[in-house]
Order: structure tokens, then sequence, then C-alpha cells
């Protein structure tokens, strides 16, 4: 299968994050990135298709905070990375504040999620690997792969959070309606629910998003991928979730799937895109799943015999020296089948 990346995704690095209540060493680390490559192969470099698709889906002025955050951060004099600490919960209030801070707080959910210098260009050059992927499928491949990083599913069109600051999904789904394919499904198989993205498709009919993820009552984002968000307007009932309790092995995990994929047969998609993060491993840091790598193989068997073609976008992960073989088993068992 190809695959697609970019070298700038590799020199985002901050260096902590708020959690727990205290610092800790950041775990969306570069490591993940080269861990994969090191598995795959250097694969295909991504092409640049430009802004535009970019603010498809993201507000332009949210665009412009994240090109410029860092350089405003030292221009304020400090160091380090820029994190925010003040968020206007209520309404979440829009004002034309200069200070730094502010900005920070107005376009971020968490605190989590730190813009170091070169944030901007890895986080561009994920939705370019995306959509270098998204070209390669609708060309003619059954299936292709985009090494994101950083990830994407937990920001929305005009904020970012948990690790996440361009939707790269979100952004390869919009491209593929404005070249025409009508219906689009969008699979989440990360540990974590994709709040972003639900929350960018929650009121549109044509794009499915459907998410097993632990159960936001005891994991984060917490405020989203309970059971009863269904999707709103002409989006009602294209939001599926399917939340799962800590502990959820592959005997508990299997069940849900075969709902989700029924949910992207019913919606007659003629494109599914997969949000694959690896964090539901057994030994993974900061998750709770009990999935062992061969379950990985047979979960892209399960979504290769939906037989639609399929754009694999990388989320989460963060048992490194486990990351590689563990994407390479999923696109195993999704290449096995389509073939």
């Amino acid at each position: 299968m190809r695959h697609f990346s970019d070298p700038a995704q590799a020199r985002h690095a901050p260096t902590r994050e708020l959690h727990n209540g205290g610092w800790a060493d950041y775990a969306e680390v570069p490591a993940r990135f080269d861990a994969v490559l090191n598995t795959l192969g250097p694969g295909e470099p991504a092409r640049d298709f430009g802004i535009e698709p970019i603010l498809a889906v993201h507000d332009p002025a949210y665009v412009a905070f994240l090109r410029e955050a860092h350089d405003l951060w030292r221009a304020a004099g400090r160091e380090g990375d820029a994190m925010g600490y003040v968020f206007p919960v209520v309404a979440r209030r829009v004002l034309d504040l200069d200070r730094i801070d502010a900005k920070i707080g107005q376009y971020a959910m968490d605190a989590s999620t730190p813009i170091a210098a070169d944030t901007w260009r890895a986080a561009y050059g994920g939705v370019q690997a995306a959509l270098t992927a998204l070209d390669a499928v609708l060309g003619g491949d059954s299936a292709a792969f985009a090494l994101c990083r950083p990830p994407g599913h937990h920001c929305g069109a005009d904020y970012m959070g948990g690790y996440c600051y361009l939707n790269n999904v979100a952004i390869a789904a919009r491209a593929a309606q404005a070249r025409g394919v009508r219906r689009v499904a969008i699979l989440d198989v990360d540990y974590h629910h994709g709040n972003g993205t639900q929350d960018i498709f929650y009121t549109d009919g044509e794009v499915l998003f459907a998410s097993i993820h632990a159960d936001p009552k005891t994991d984060f984002p917490f405020y989203w991928g309970h059971a009863d968000e269904r999707g709103e307007g002409p989006g009602e009932g294209a939001t599926l979730n399917l939340p799962l309790p800590q502990g959820t092995d592959w005997a508990g995990y299997a069940p849900a799937l075969q709902p989700a994929l029924a949910a992207v047969r019913a919606h007659g998609a003629d494109l599914l895109i997969v949000s694959y993060g690896a964090d539901t491993f057994a030994q993974d840091p900061i998750s709770h799943f009990r999935l062992q790598r061969e379950d990985y193989t047979a979960m892209g068997e399960a979504v290769a015999a939906l037989g639609l073609p399929t754009l694999v976008a990388m989320e989460g992960g963060y048992a490194v020296d486990a990351l590689g073989a563990n994407v390479a088993a999923f696109l195993a068992g999704l290449e096995r089948t389509a073939r």
C-alpha cells in the first residue's frame, strides 16, 4: 500500500504538557513519526495542495493564529512553547484581543496542546500527506495511508486540542466532496473520541461520522462522544458513537466494530476515511484498552470487507516502540482483503 508523509512533520516537538494537575513530558513525540517510517519504509513525499483545502474547513482567523502564535509568544518575551491558561468557557466569547495569552485561550480546548516553533509547518505537512493519499485513492488505488503527525481529530473548525491543530480527515473529506464524491464515511477507531471531526460534520447528512472509543465518562475529551450524540438538523442520524469501558479487549471491541461498519454500509458511502489510532494497544502508556497486534490485522480485514475506496489517516498511538508494527498490522489486514 502506498503511504505519504512530509519530513516537516518530524520537527513539531513541544517539550511538555499540563496533565492531571502537573507537568508531564509531551507524549506526541517526533519518534512516533520515525517509528512508522522505520517499519513501513520512506514512502512517497506529500504534494502541496495549498492553503485552500484547509480554509474549506478551518476558520481563517484560527488558521492565521496558528501560523503566527509562536512568533507572537516570543515577541511577548516568552520562552519555550506557547500554551494557554485562560479559556472563555461562557459561549466561547469572541473578542478582538491582541495579547497572545488571550488568543491561545480563544482557540484552544485544553492546556495539553502547546504550539512550538515548527508546529504550523508540521500540521500543514500532515494535511498535505492526507490530501496526497486522497488523490491516490480517487485516482484508482483501493487504499492509501497518510502518516499524519500531529494528529487531527480533536481540533474543530476554530479550536485546537488533544495534540491536534488541523483536522486532517475533515479536510480530506471536504476536498473529496469538492471533487465530486457525494457521500463520505469517517470511521474513527482511535482510543479517544474524535470530537473535532464530529463537531465539523454534526449537521452534515452527507458525511457519516462513526466512532468507537473509550467512554467519555472516564476518558478525554469528556464532553463529547456520548451515545446520545447523533447529529442535528440535516445531520441527524449521521453521527454514531460507540463508547466502550476501560479494559476493553478484542472480544469486547469486535462487536462494536460491526454496527459501525453496518452504519457505513447503510450510509451508501462512496469513500471511507479511517481515523486510525493505535492507542487502543494494550501497552499504550496513556490509554486503557487491551487490543493486541493481531487484532489490528483483523480490524483491517473487517474494514476492507466494505469494498470501499479507503483513505487511512494516522491519529494517536503512544507506545512508540510498538507503533510501527501496529500500523503495519492494520494496513496488512486492509490490503490483504482489498486484493
